[in-house]
């Protein structure tokens, strides 16, 4: 059955029509499906000699805790639901063994750590002893001491005042809860296990504890959701002030249980069209503004701009070293890009096999660098014309003229000496509007 598609005449200018199920959101370049086996001779050259730009550039390391209580209708993220206490115990020891034997590589040892993200799944599944494990484990390899940012996911039920106190202490910057919408009818037919008491007993545990950055994460367009829903849920986030909220427009990717049920026609509802999620998100942000925030990505709004930086996905989009560890994760180092194994049989045998699990890769040319920062710069709305010139030693405004002028007269954005910056327009459909600046061998790519 063919993905359906709908009219998005209407739509900021989109093309006649949109998939409605599929991949949209780039986090990556080149394209994950240009990424293969072959190329992953290129890792351990990467990390074999010592690195001279290393005090240049920002090391981060990635986390990846695949365990759920139970997965998401809409979830495209490597998971498993309900591990047992002895499955997540195991893990932290494959996880911590893998991170032990990069640790050692030398164009990583006695570099600084940067910023530090415990992602999955759901990491606040772990018990209070396994965190403060999890945490030892990762500073006897590396030093925190000059880590700007730690952040660490949390689902509303797991956000116990035990686990949060655990958190604070062993120095996590940034909690970054999933609550997606306050509506119990919407949530349950997302496959969401908590409700909205669950989201308000959490927000009470979390705010007293001192956290710099507290980030709520909201969706747009998931099944059941209306005009009322959806806004009275946002009313009642920013009723409570936290320092960050992350918006995303829903996407229904094949591996997810939602679009499996959507090919057999089992959803009583269908989730809302592209026209409809986008005008959602932009009043969203608009009254966002209103409420006295500011805009510092295509999903993002904070409080205090000078305080809410999300240093891992800033660093990452400026071309920082990102060490991902775990099943599944993504790495990018010295210019290389890999992921690790898939499945977690796969991963834990190949970490105690071989030391990494690493399953693909992709080795970026001088070029396809210079796009990667761009096409990711762009979702923070601004690109400086003098970062490029200095980096690159290229003219943006010249080498992307084409795409540019297409984007400016539609109205998705504005060139000027400075650079470029995206206007509202663009910034709601920035992940539609992304390929145009691929390099011509990536244009017909798909995502995955």
């Amino acid at each position: 059955m063919t993905a359906p598609t709908e009219s998005t005449s209407d739509c900021l200018g989109c093309e006649a029509s949109e998939p409605s199920a599929g991949n949209y959101f780039v986090s990556s370049y080149p394209p994950f499906s240009c990424w293969n086996k072959e190329q992953l001779a290129a890792v351990p050259a990467a990390f074999g000699t010592p690195r001279s730009d290393a005090v240049e550039i920002p090391l981060g390391l990635y986390l990846h805790v695949p365990f759920c209580a139970e997965r998401c209708h809409y979830c495209y993220y490597r998971s498993y639901d309900r591990p047992t206490h002895e499955q997540t115990d195991h893990y932290i020891d494959v996880l911590l063994n893998e991170l032990a034997s990069y640790a050692r590589m030398p164009a990583v040892a006695g570099r600084p750590v940067d910023f530090v993200y415990f992602g999955g799944g759901t990491p606040s599944l772990l018990t209070t002893d396994q965190i403060q494990r999890l945490f030892d484990g990762v500073q006897q390899q590396f030093s925190f001491d000059a880590v700007r940012e730690v952040t660490f996911e949390c689902a509303p039920q797991s956000a116990t005042t035990d686990r949060l106190r655990v958190l604070r202490d062993v120095g996590v910057t940034r909690i970054s809860m999933g609550v997606q919408q306050l509506n119990d009818e919407v949530l349950r037919k997302s496959g969401r296990i908590h409700r909205v008491e669950h989201v308000e007993r959490a927000w009470e545990r979390v705010e007293p504890l001192g956290f710099p950055v507290v980030n709520l994460d909201l969706m747009v367009g998931l099944v059941g959701e209306t005009d009322e829903s959806f806004f009275r849920s946002l009313e009642r986030i920013i009723a409570m002030e936290p320092p960050s909220v992350t918006i995303y427009l829903l996407e229904i990717p094949p591996n997810t249980p939602l679009f499996h049920a959507l090919q057999k026609q089992q959803i009583e509802q269908l989730p809302a069209p592209w026209n409809i999620k986008r005008d959602r998100m932009r009043r969203a942000f608009e009254q966002l503004e209103q409420s006295g925030y500011a805009i510092r990505s295509a999903y993002a709004a904070v409080r205090e701009p000078d305080l809410c930086r999300f240093v891992y996905q800033d660093a990452q989009y400026h071309g920082a070293d990102l060490l991902g560890v775990g099943v599944s994760s993504f790495s990018y180092f010295g210019g290389v890009h890999y992921q690790n194994q898939a499945s977690l049989d796969r991963y834990l045998l190949s970490v105690s096999d071989h030391g990494h699990a690493r399953a693909r890769a992709y080795q970026l040319a001088d070029d396809e660098r210079m796009v990667r920062e761009f096409v990711l710069q762009l979702k923070l709305g601004k690109i400086s014309a003098d970062y490029f010139q200095k980096k690159f030693g290229i003219s943006v405004a010249q080498h992307f003229a084409a795409p540019l002028e297409e984007c400016e007269k539609r109205g998705w954005l504005k060139v000027d000496d400075c650079g470029v910056a995206l206007t509202r327009d663009g910034l709601l459909r920035v992940d539609r509007l992304i390929p145009r600046f691929y390099l011509p061998e990536h244009q017909d790519k798909t995502y995955w």
